[in-house]
């Protein structure tokens, strides 16, 4: 079960840490205002629409990841075992 908690944080914080970075980028427009949390530039061009498409997705799996790792996988293998105990009586 170490494991799974190690690869569930691992890929919060990557995906945490790539998320700041690119919102930084695209979405602080002046020092003063409001930092990370202003809203994506109007046209941006084809490699700026890239880094908010990767920003965007970097929000799901910060939350999909832990969520897979931390509950979907351990109670898979709960289950699994739990089936096997039963059909084995």
């Amino acid at each position: 079960m170490a494991d799974e908690f190690a690869k569930g944080f691992t890929i919060f914080s990557a995906a945490g840490m790539l998320w700041m970075i690119l919102a930084a980028w695209y979405r602080t427009p002046e020092f003063d205002g409001p930092q990370l949390t202003a809203p994506v530039p109007e046209n941006p061009g084809t490699y700026d629409a890239i880094g908010i498409i990767i920003m965007d997705a970097m929000v799901a799996l910060m939350i999909l990841g832990p969520i897979t790792f931390w509950f979907l996988i351990p109670a898979y293998q709960q289950a699994k075992t739990a089936y096997a105990d039963r059909n084995a009586e």
